[in-house]
């Protein structure tokens, strides 16, 4: 077979819709745009965040949302003395299980201060958000120590 035989076409795949976050990611994400913060109420009554589409023990759907503080207590936490250039802070930080006031459940974010012994497991924080949140996790900037 001849190369110049080939019946060849140039074309581009593309995606031509938008993913949807849907109900209760959506929900979270809205918030945080409004610098508000949403779990939700799992069937045990625990409130979960960030929210989750179902129930971590019985399986069944959860849309009862909570609006739960931007300030919480530290649980649990890891000092990155080195940041490398996919974290989400150029100086020393903290990543850390924050559980906020209202929440039953932990989330995980990042907190900065120029100490490391000031980070301590049961020490409050509270969120320092960007400028102008767009409706991203990053809206929240990091955590900061409240006495600071």
């Amino acid at each position: 077979m001849v190369k110049d035989s080939l019946l060849q076409k140039e074309y581009e795949l593309g995606f031509t819709y938008t993913r949807s976050t849907g109900p209760v990611v959506g929900k979270f994400l809205t918030g945080l745009k409004n610098r508000q913060i949403f779990g939700n109420r799992a069937t045990d009554g625990r409130v979960i965040v960030p929210p989750m589409e179902y129930d971590p023990e019985t399986f069944q759907p959860l849309n009862d949302f909570v609006q739960v503080s931007d300030a919480g207590v530290i649980e649990s936490w890891c000092w990155v003395s080195k940041p490398r250039s996919s974290h989400p802070s150029a100086v020393p930080f903290a990543w850390a299980m924050i559980k906020l006031d209202g929440a039953d459940i932990s989330m995980i974010h990042h907190i900065v201060t120029n100490e490391q012994n000031r980070v301590v497991t049961g020490a409050r924080v509270k969120a320092l958000w960007i400028d102008q949140p767009v409706g991203f996790i990053s809206d929240i900037r990091c955590f900061v120590l409240e006495e600071d």
